[in-house]
């Protein structure tokens, strides 16, 4: 028996083994080689608890000095956890109270090793949930509760003895069924090969031959409908005797709705995009695990993970990348199919946090998924989530912030310009307040992605919703919009097109618009520009003829529109009052916020804030006396919104250096993509700012919002709560 001087002793030298770094050890799991019974016995016990479970038995860790880390998982509340645990006192993942025993509560020890109260575990278990809301792990015990009058067992965790003997009374589950034949893989990490060729095969439906069809596939799947392309001219006449310049010609595209999508109830929301309708993805998700990641943060991003795992289909391929002083692949492109997703949930639900920053490390490693890979889906996309900023390739003289050193974090194959490799947009994630949103920013740009600011750390999964929501609905591939000018006299001046890849003929007669990727019911404005000549010839002048040309993501047949009779204006002797049409002023307003945010920021980041907010008021005033604000357009109304937003954020140097900047970048990224990015502390599709937000996007989020992850009930939307301080206000 230990004396009081022993214990006393030991307890000083583990903390002299702890303070010199003694206190290391290495935890190497059980596989089914170390067993020596017979592999089916084995396989049959060793369940996907085991697999999927981070933490040593309880066993192993009393009688050990040393842990494997753990990483604890939020419940749906969105509230904050513990960032560690100690043996003293426990957190319960269901209510995030703690858990001590002794105060009032049974508590439940699952066969993973994690514990909850009881009466919180069986409520979530109580509609048929069977698997850990930490770990997810399938349980083959759950606890239940019964009723002792009809000769089941009953808990009552109020008068019963709270001895965990008598708490733990569980219902026996059917065996999973196991394939004898399956490897089942070990938790030490496999080497790398050289090439990431070993992908997993594309199903025959959505293997990419490169050759078109028409009508039906092979697979059954039914053509799109097709783009509705609509034009608006500045006004609808111009006297014979005047000129106009700058005249403007609005050029709104729409992607087409699916033929499966439909109602799945009365609240009116929709089932997601089945697998038949829409084009299969290829994703490559990059995830920073560096140290700063530890704790709360690691567990949000392995339930956001978890989300985009279990919404994928069964033909959509996942690769998974982790990168912190380095990158490794450490899951490979793999099918979603039930046996994928389970073992891409056991590789996310590994990661640990440690280590610095190497963003371009990580980019290197996903670009290399891509550009190795035998087979293609037809549409492929890289999410990029770091915290922090990369120290390893970008070097800022003077703290100043230079493009060509962000630029250099990207692979030169993945820059949407550079005419080599396959365009793979790059949706970067900026996560927290000490990101390096201007890196991020640039990443996004330059691939032709978006990048969003996730200001609450609760607001990940969301943000992730967002994102697959879109990717997962891409109906129209490779459109490309031609304009070329009908009357003689005609000039093109400018085709403004954000970010759009964009350019007018040597002639200015022609143009053209590289738009890339539609979600299904996305839109798209440009407008273009041209001087109006004085003309007396005829009562009507026409302008313009547009021309889309585009791939059906489904049949992959080649589709050209083209209109007939172009945009046309009247030429009477003498003009009323005219009225400017209200979307091709709506979309003028939409391009003055963006100069205006551009101009801002550039004044910021010389230190003027005064100028930068002066600019963002003088252009909010602008917006809010137009034409389509009086009209009460609503993309004005969150136009008027946002500019008042930044004006906030830049109230001083230390609120612009933390939110501002990035808050302003993911603004700009949404504005010149058109296109849905997760901006502050929310992404709420009611919020005025989600202008861009498709309802497949808005479907997701719902869904990321709304359901508990593992179960098949929605629950009550409860927005997340904020990780992040508030920010102060303006004085």
């Amino acid at each position: 028996m230990k004396t009081s001087l022993d214990r006393k002793m030991g307890s000083k030298w583990r903390k002299a083994k702890l303070a010199l770094g003694l206190n290391t050890c290495l935890y190497v799991p059980r596989t089914l080689e170390d067993s020596s019974s017979p592999v089916a016995e084995s396989a049959g016990r060793l369940s996907a608890s085991v697999l999927l479970s981070p933490t040593i038995s309880s066993s192993s860790a009393r009688n050990s000095d040393c842990q494997m880390p753990t990483t604890p998982m939020p419940s749906s509340s969105g509230l904050q956890l513990p960032k560690h645990s100690n043996k003293s006192s426990k957190t319960c993942a269901v209510c995030l109270a703690t858990m001590k025993p002794g105060h009032g509560h049974a508590i439940f020890t699952a066969e993973c090793s994690h514990t909850f109260h009881f009466h919180c575990i069986t409520t979530n278990v109580k509609h048929g949930n069977q698997v850990c809301p930490v770990c997810r792990a399938k349980w083959k015990e759950i606890p239940f509760k019964g009723d002792l009058s009809h000769g089941r067992p009953r808990i009552n965790h109020v008068s019963w003895s709270h001895d965990d003997s008598w708490m733990t009374v569980l219902r026996r589950l059917p065996p999973p069924r196991v394939d004898i034949n399956r490897h089942i893989p070990s938790l030490l990490p496999a080497p790398e090969p050289g090439v990431f060729d070993d992908d997993e095969l594309v199903t025959h439906q959505t293997a990419v031959t490169g050759k078109g069809s028409s009508g039906i596939d092979g697979g059954g799947n039914l053509p799109i409908g097709a783009i509705e392309v609509r034009t608006y001219p500045e006004v609808t006449a111009v006297a014979k005797s005047a000129t106009h310049s700058n005249f403007s010609i609005l050029i709104h595209l729409k992607a087409p709705n699916t033929n499966n999508r439909r109602h799945c109830g009365t609240n009116q929301a929709y089932l997601p995009l089945s697998q038949n309708s829409r084009a299969p993805v290829d994703l490559v998700t990059v995830l920073d695990v560096s140290g700063s990641m530890a704790g709360t943060k690691l567990a949000l991003l392995k339930r956001a993970m978890g989300f985009v795992i279990q919404n994928l289909g069964s033909s959509d391929r996942l690769s998974v990348i982790a990168f912190s002083s380095t990158a490794r692949r450490i899951f490979p492109l793999r099918r979603m199919t039930d046996t994928g997703r389970q073992e891409a949930l056991q590789a996310v639900n590994s990661l640990l946090s440690n280590g610095g920053t190497n963003i371009a490390e990580g980019l290197r490693k996903g670009a290399k998924v891509i550009t190795d890979r035998k087979w293609k889906n037809p549409v492929s996309s890289i999410m990029l989530l770091s915290d922090g900023q990369d120290t390893y390739t970008v070097s800022s003289p003077g703290g100043s912030h230079s493009r060509t050193d962000y630029q250099s974090l990207l692979p030169l194959s993945m820059h949407r310009n550079s005419g080599t490799g396959p365009h793979i947009p790059v949706h970067a994630f900026g996560f927290g307040t000490d990101h390096d949103a201007v890196s991020m920013h640039s990443i996004s740009e330059t691939s032709g992605g978006t990048f969003s600011f996730i200001e609450a750390e609760s607001v990940i999964q969301d943000a992730f919703a967002q994102c697959i929501g879109g990717l997962l609905s891409v109906v129209i591939q490779e459109l490309q919009v031609g304009v070329e000018c009908v009357h003689p006299r005609l000039q093109l001046s400018s085709i403004k097109a954000g970010s759009y890849k964009s350019s007018v003929m040597l002639d200015a007669r022609s143009g053209f618009i590289e738009v890339g990727d539609l979600y299904a019911e996305e839109e798209r404005d440009f407008l273009v520009t041209m001087d109006i000549p004085v003309d007396g010839s005829s009562d009507e002048m026409s302008l313009i003829k547009v021309k889309c040309t585009y791939t059906d993501s489904i049949t992959k047949e080649v589709v050209t529109l083209e209109e007939a009779s172009g945009v046309k204006i009247q030429r009477p002797e003498i003009t009323g009052p005219l009225v400017v049409s209200t979307e091709v002023d709506r979309q003028q307003n939409r391009l003055r916020v963006a100069e205006a945010m551009a101009e801002a920021k550039a004044s910021a980041e010389r230190g003027d804030l005064a100028a930068a907010v002066s600019v963002l008021e003088h252009c909010r005033i602008q917006v809010s006396g137009s034409v389509s604000a009086q009209a009460g357009d609503r993309l004005c109304a969150a136009l008027v919104a946002e500019l008042r937003e930044m004006q906030e954020r830049m109230a001083n140097r230390r609120l612009y250096e933390t939110s501002g900047r990035a808050y302003v970048l993911s603004g700009l990224s949404s504005h010149s993509w058109q296109r849905a990015t997760a901006r502050g502390d929310s992404t709420d599709s009611t919020s005025l700012v989600q202008a861009y937000q498709t309802p497949s996007m808005v479907d997701m989020v719902n869904r990321s919002q709304t359901m508990l992850f593992g179960s098949t009930s929605p629950q009550p939307s409860a927005r997340p709560a904020r990780s992040f301080p508030v920010r102060p206000q303006p004085r």
